[in-house]
């Protein structure tokens, strides 16, 4: 049974940084996309950097340059790290997996498998 468990979100100030962790349990297919997606209240799921076991990465155009997605060697662990942090960053950020090919890395209903999600918080 797949299990993903996120970890490491956290309160910051605007301009400070934070790295999520997502330790992947019981994935045995030979190909892999991960994502992160964040969720802020009252809004859709929203896709913001995927990485694929080709290593193409994805990433929404309002986080390029300031998040950064990347994997252990042993393909156990997510990260996301995330740079000049801004208000509106402020959601609840979900790992996901999907276990074939997919066409949108950035698209939630291309993945099938999910995390419980850990709060990400920038204040002005």
């Amino acid at each position: 049974q797949v299990q993903l468990v996120e970890s490491g979100g956290g309160s910051v100030q605007a301009g400070g940084s934070l790295r999520l962790s997502c330790a992947v349990f019981g994935y045995t297919y030979s190909y892999v996309c991960m994502g992160w997606f964040r969720q802020a209240p009252g809004k859709d799921r929203e896709g913001v950097a995927a990485l694929d076991s080709d290593g193409f990465t994805s990433y929404v155009d309002s986080v390029k340059g300031r998040f950064t997605i990347s994997q252990d060697n042993a393909r156990n662990t997510l990260y996301l790290q995330m740079n000049s942090l801004k208000p509106e960053d402020t959601a609840m950020y979900y790992c996901a997996a999907a276990g074939a090919w997919i066409g949108y890395p950035l698209r939630a209903t291309e993945y099938n498998y999910w995390g419980q999600g850990t709060q990400v918080t920038v204040s002005s």
